[in-house]
């Protein structure tokens, strides 16, 4: 038999005390998101509407209610057209920003600090601000009203009605809150890619002939590629965790056509306490972000190792 020596000894506590440090952290996400992910995932398997009864144990009944929940999948094709509607102006937006605060011009970090300012801006304060926007009376009608575009305004918040027929005009009113979000913050994140690019590659790009807005064509877009998929992936996983906004503004109304699937998930749980059926709906939201996430890592692995999120 081995004895432990000295050397082995030493080797033994180098290997054990970086664990030991994360022990603690370990221990406590543990108890505050995997302990609780698991229970969930026990509770959707179960009926759990009485909580001072132990659940019961119903098998894949609640996918099944799922299954037929026509409200369900309307939450689940408002959440694809929030993907469909918010990313691809989340992609494209913050990058014309950031070329734009880009140029080395006089007083351009405060237009930087202008177009980040609404990341820090809490979202209750901004999701008030605008409903105080999108009212009856509000500045925006007021606005239109003005302009002779729309004498009777614009029932921004409390019209099902859909835009060509598609987006209804709630949830296109809180896309456009989720846009001005996140402007500045996928702003910031294609700048750090901006920064990084050479400038001697642009320089070869104009003896080339490259130059103005061709120069952006021709080099900045390929080279922000793997900047241009991370930001897609982030951006569609935030937008289909959306839920303040909803909360705040709309309260998934009117007739659920702002109602997103976190949303019905919080509405079931606390609204209706269907413990287990709003944790059979959390499974389905875990999977489809999981999916987003698995898309992130690809993405990373392929070609977006050095960027650092």
């Amino acid at each position: 038999m081995n004895q432990l020596t000295p050397k082995n000894w030493i080797f033994i506590k180098q290997r054990l005390t970086p664990y030991l440090f994360l022990l603690p952290a370990l221990v406590l996400l543990g108890l505050t998101v995997l302990l609780p992910a698991l229970q969930a995932f026990y509770l959707s398997f179960t009926s759990y509407e009485d909580i001072a009864q132990p659940p019961q144990w119903i098998g894949l009944a609640n996918f099944l209610k799922l299954w037929k929940d026509a409200v369900f999948w309307k939450t689940l094709e408002n959440t694809f057209l929030y993907l469909v509607g918010v990313v691809p102006i989340l992609v494209i937006a913050p990058l014309l920003l950031a070329i734009l605060v880009n140029q080395k011009l006089r007083g351009m970090n405060w237009f930087r600090a202008a177009y980040y300012t609404p990341v820090v801006i809490s979202m209750v304060v901004a999701g008030i601000a605008w409903k105080w926007l999108y009212a009856e009376n509000g500045l925006l009608n007021q606005f239109l009203k003005a302009l002779g575009l729309f004498p009777e305004g614009i029932p921004w918040l409390t019209s099902p009605a859909k835009i060509f027929g598609i987006i209804p005009i709630s949830l296109a009113s809180v896309m456009a809150v989720t846009v001005w979000k996140g402007l500045g913050y996928y702003m910031v994140i294609y700048l750090a890619g901006l920064q990084s690019i050479p400038a001697d590659v642009y320089e070869a790009a104009a003896i080339d002939g490259s130059d103005g807005i061709s120069k952006h064509w021709d080099i900045t877009i390929p080279l922000m590629k793997p900047y241009l998929a991370l930001v897609a992936v982030i951006s569609a996983i935030s937008a289909t965790k959306v839920f303040e906004e909803v909360y705040i503004m709309t309260q998934g109304g009117p007739l659920s056509s702002s109602k997103t699937i976190v949303y019905y998930l919080y509405e079931q749980a606390f609204g209706n306490l269907e413990i287990s059926y709003a944790c059979t709906i959390g499974l389905v939201l875990f999977l489809i972000i999981l999916g987003l996430s698995i898309l992130r890592l690809v993405i990373n692995q392929e070609g977006g190792d050095n960027i650092t999120i």
